[in-house]
């Protein structure tokens, strides 16, 4: 987190090169999942081919991509994150082509399973190759990718309409075209990525498995995911539309998922907690795929209800993967395998179940049937409710950093939060009346020290420096933005200023912060535990960038939850890094 306020966020458009080629691939790679569905009736017309046929598209594509998460940590630990991330764009390049120069519905389908590969690739390391990229700053770069991703959902189906009325064959030859572009690119400017220091094992993700808490958010998420994809690999059929009126029906839907992925999920769950929210947009969910399923033949009942399920689908695609990454007892990119393995599993089975249903029983069922498994999703969610409990109030790790430095209190190091708590009794001598003081390697944060330290000079106390080391967690991926060892120099720098001047003074890193408003949000429930005298901080963000509508900063969380008076740097003195 850095010192004003938890920060002004630096433009997401102030990027590096590199950068914008793997937001522009995300952009492609996420047209991948609602591509296809304006052209399924035609697929279905020009091949001869039943639904529950061309429905195969979405198996073969998802249930591949199910199956190969639980292989791209080992890939990725191995090659490091640039190679994997252009293997997989090699691969949807590839196969998006084959799948354009089919014949039959059948090698559509076996391409459609390559590129599944490739989309798993892709996804498992595209965050953290920006992450790694971001020069410009790493949470103006999330926001990019976020605004990536969702622009990918939303324009997907569009460009799929807009092409499949020149021919089906169009979407295809498109995606493997632009993908193309974004291979060049990348290969180009992203700079080579380290190998991770410990290579993941193949049978990490389906060990983690084992923990109560994930399997059950996963399964929700896996009931959840039956539901979205049958709602979007079936309701093109019953709509009876061209391939360019159900492009702009889905594009309305895309642009409902991808702005309440982005905005609306992070102020739903700060203002309603993750239990609530997820409790409250399954049962939603579900209404609105029975009204599909009692109104399908229906066609103005059917396009309102399927375009509101993109408010649904946005939300719980956040803040499900939040609650999975909370939960979770082992590192992100295994935790966000084994989900991405389990939830795929439901996206892909669903639409052909939903063909076979209808070729058995009549249009209704399916979605009859996918009502069932969300209130089956809501039922396995309510046994994981004391494991959501516990991620609503759990306090991220907290680190000791020590520093040698002969003003600064003895403190052991790699303590936890709750040593840290129970040594504020044990320390009261010490540490009553403390100042804290949010920093990081920003040059404003070096004036938010001196100022803690002149206060603690007049006033006889002593300092907590503390760090939120940040992670960025978006609808299918999470990344720390930030390695623990940097985050523990950061802090050391201001240790060690702060013992120049002769002031004691100990340091904290906030571990795995959810994201920037989460850090504000930490820093001051620090401060508040501690009983701080005051809270040393840089200036808020100024609003009214896309930074400040697209996420909750860490000044407004700091703001909200402090309960201590707060000192502010003057930020005109020191030029703010961007």
């Amino acid at each position: 987190m850095t010192s004003h306020s938890a920060t002004a966020v630096a433009s997401p458009f102030k990027q590096p090169k590199a950068v914008w080629a793997v937001a522009f691939a995300c952009v492609v790679s996420f047209m991948g999942i609602g591509l296809v569905d304006p052209i399924l009736p035609v697929i279905a017309e020009d091949l001869q081919a039943t639904p529950s046929q061309v429905s195969l598209l979405f198996t073969s594509y998802l249930v591949v991509t199910a199956v190969a998460m639980l292989f791209t940590g080992w890939v990725s630990s191995r090659i490091g994150a640039k190679k994997t991330l252009i293997a997989g764009l090699v691969i949807v390049v590839v196969f998006a082509a084959l799948a354009g120069s089919s014949d039959t519905v059948g090698q559509i389908v076996g391409f459609r399973a390559g590129w599944g590969v490739g989309n798993a690739l892709f996804i498992a390391t595209s965050l953290a190759v920006i992450v790694a990229s971001a020069s410009g700053g790493f949470a103006g770069a999330i926001i990019l990718y976020e605004a990536a991703l969702g622009l990918g959902i939303a324009v997907g189906p569009l460009l799929g309409g807009l092409l499949g009325e020149i021919s089906w064959k169009g979407p295809f030859y498109g995606v493997s075209a632009l993908m193309a572009v974004a291979l060049i690119a990348t290969i180009v400017l992203v700079e080579p990525t380290p190998k991770p220091a410990e290579k993941t094992s193949l049978v990490a993700p389906l060990k983690a498995l084992r923990h109560r808490g994930l399997l059950t958010i996963s399964l929700t998420a896996l009931c959840y995911n039956w539901a979205f994809f049958t709602v979007l690999g079936y309701t093109p059929y019953p709509m009876e539309l061209g391939a360019i009126e159900l492009g702009f029906v889905f594009f309305g839907w895309g642009l409902l998922v991808a702005a309440f992925s982005v905005v609306g999920a992070p102020r739903l769950q700060g203002r309603f907690g993750i239990a609530r929210t997820l409790y409250a947009n399954l049962a939603v969910f579900a209404v609105l795929v029975l009204a599909i399923g009692l109104f399908v033949e229906n066609r103005t009942v059917l396009i309102v209800a399927v375009i509101a399920t993109g408010v649904v689908i946005g939300v719980n695609n956040t803040v499900t993967t939040q609650a999975v990454m909370t939960i979770s007892p082992v590192e992100r990119p295994v935790a966000s395998a084994a989900y991405g393995f389990v939830r795929f599993i439901g996206g892909g089975l669903a639409p052909f179940f939903a063909g076979k249903l209808v070729e058995r029983f009549d249009m209704h069922m399916p979605f009859y049937v996918a009502t069932g498994f969300l209130l089956v999703g809501i039922a396995i969610l309510a046994t994981a409710h004391r494991h959501l409990a516990e991620a609503e109030s759990a306090q991220v790790e907290v680190e000791v950093v020590e520093v040698a430095a002969p003003v600064s209190p003895p403190v052991a190091s790699a303590l936890t939060h709750d040593h840290v708590v129970d040594q504020h009794a044990e320390l009261a001598a010490e540490t009553d009346g403390v100042l804290v003081a949010a920093v990081d390697a920003t040059p404003l944060a070096t004036e938010v020290t001196a100022a803690a330290g002149r206060l603690a000079q007049r006033y006889g106390r002593t300092v907590h420096l503390v760090h939120a080391q940040e992670s960025a967690i978006t609808p299918d991926a999470a990344a720390d933005t930030e390695n623990l060892t940097a985050a523990e120099a950061v802090v050391r720098a201001h240790l060690e200023q702060l013992a120049a001047l002769g002031v004691p003074a100990v340091g904290h890193v906030l571990r795995h912060a959810p994201g920037h408003g989460a850090a504000g949000r930490l820093v001051a429930e620090y401060a508040n535990e501690l009983q701080a005298r005051a809270l040393v901080i840089g200036p808020p963000r100024t609003t009214g960038d896309l930074g400040a509508l697209v996420e909750e900063s860490a000044s407004q969380e700091l703001l909200r939850h402090a309960r201590t008076s707060l000192v502010v740097v003057n930020h005109q003195q020191v030029p703010t890094a961007v």
